[in-house]
Order: structure tokens, then C-alpha cells, then sequence
């Protein structure tokens, strides 16, 4: 995998902060400079953080763990969505549902009857409710779904959390800090780098900023599952052989 470059995380303006007076003092070593009220973050700091915590979520992945994204900021929805999609990891885009880890049963039980509710509607047999039953049921399963949908394969509590903008999804944080679960976050210069594990200093509201990041770090956990499968199916060889 390759480093993220200086022009790369520059081209997606990974380096515009918040304004001065929204500033977090513990951000202060990952600030380049201050220009026009904004504070400018340091690049260099974003790219060793990235493959830093890129390097992490590798070997996360190739160890078997779930990693949840979760981002509910309009910007952030679609890209963290897809990312997550295309390597088969949990993530939550609508809205983050209180105890969605630290009441995870509760939680599972209402996926469940997302899973029912699905399975009664896709049953052409199921003459048994009426049009009107069958449209509550459609809005009902259409609500969980976009509220549930990203982590109806779930069945235990992820390994790690990554998170777009700490100070946004403070709820999310907090429950992975009271549970012990590794923290990832894109941390902006209103925020507090030291709540995360693995905290990456960029513009959080930017989309291509976002993208950039959320696609880096989606990179590393695809090698992860590939170096996995690649390890298991050696394994399966040796065991016939």
C-alpha cells in the first residue's frame, strides 16, 4: 500500500481547520499554522497518523475483526456507506441509536424483526394480512432498515469503531470508550485528539476530504482480507496435502 502523499491530502483539502475561536488547545501539535482566522493543519502529521492507523486496521482486518463506520453527517453518509459495502464491514449512516453498543441485545432483538419483517414481506404465500397490514409493515421494515440496515450481520460487538468527526458523533465515542473498543477517528481542530485511539488530524466537513481518508483507510482493511484469505487458504492446502 502506498503512502499517502502531501499533494494528495492537499488536493483534498485535508488541511483546513475550523476557525481560531472554535479551536481545541489540544490540537495545537497537529496545527501548522493559523491564516486568516482558520488554523491550517499540519500534513505531514495527517500522512504519518493515516499510515499509522492505516497499518492498524490492516492487521485488524487480517485478523478476522469488525470494524464499525459510523459518519451521520450529511457529507459523510454516502461515501462511509459505500466503503464500508465494499469490504463487508458494519456502519451506521442514518442516525446513531443510544445503546447501539453498550444495550447491543436490545439493539439485536429489534434486527431481528427487521429480519421477520422482511421475510413476511418477501413470502408470496403470506395471504393471511391485508393490503393496509402489509404497507405498515413495509414502512416499518423501511424505517429499521435505514436506521439498522448496516449492521443487521452483526452479531457480536466490533472490534474497533471508526468514526468521521469525533465531536459530531460524541455519543458513538462515548459508548466505544465505556466498552473498551479501539477508537479511529478524523479529528478537526474543534476536537480532542486524545479521545481517540487513533486519532487523524483533517477537515472533517469537506466530502473529497472525507473521501479521501475514509478510502485510504478502506484500502488497508481490503489487503487485510485478502492477506487473511490468502493465510486460510494455504492453511487448507497444508491440511490436504
Amino acid at each position: 500500500m502506498q503512502k499517502p502523499t502531501y499533494k494528495e491530502l492537499l488536493d483534498a483539502g485535508c488541511h483546513f481547520g475550523h476557525l481560531r475561536k472554535k479551536w481545541n488547545p489540544k490540537m495545537t501539535p497537529y496545527i501548522f499554522m493559523e491564516h486568516k482566522g482558520i488554523h491550517i493543519i499540519d500534513l505531514n502529521r495527517t500522512a504519518e497518523c493515516l499510515e499509522r492507523t492505516a497499518q492498524a486496521m490492516k492487521l485488524m482486518a487480517k485478523s478476522g475483526k469488525k470494524i464499525m463506520f459510523v459518519a451521520t453527517k450529511k457529507q459523510a453518509r454516502e461515501i462511509v456507506q459505500k466503503a464500508a459495502e465494499s469490504v463487508g464491514m458494519p456502519y451506521v449512516t442514518d442516525r446513531w441509536l443510544g445503546g447501539m453498543m453498550t444495550n447491543f441485545m436490545t439493539i439485536r432483538k429489534s434486527v431481528k424483526k427487521m429480519n421477520n419483517i422482511e421475510r413476511m414481506l418477501s413470502d408470496a404465500t403470506l395471504t393471511s394480512i391485508t393490503k393496509k397490514e402489509r404497507l405498515t409493515l413495509s414502512r416499518e421494515h423501511a424505517k429499521m432498515s435505514k436506521q439498522l440496515g448496516g449492521i443487521a450481520n452483526l452479531n457480536r460487538l466490533p472490534s474497533a469503531v471508526f468514526i468521521v468527526d469525533i465531536h459530531h458523533e460524541h455519543l458513538a465515542l462515548a459508548e466505544a470508550r465505556k466498552l473498551g473498543i479501539k477508537t479511529v477517528g478524523i479529528v478537526d481542530t474543534n476536537s480532542d485528539p486524545t479521545l481517540v485511539d487513533y486519532a487523524i488530524p483533517s477537515n472533517d466537513d469537506a466530502s473529497k476530504a472525507i473521501a479521501f481518508i475514509t478510502n485510504y483507510l478502506t484500502e488497508a482493511i481490503r489487503e487485510g482480507l485478502e492477506e487473511r484469505k490468502a493465510v486460510k487458504g494455504d492453511e487448507k492446502e497444508g491440511a490436504e496435502a
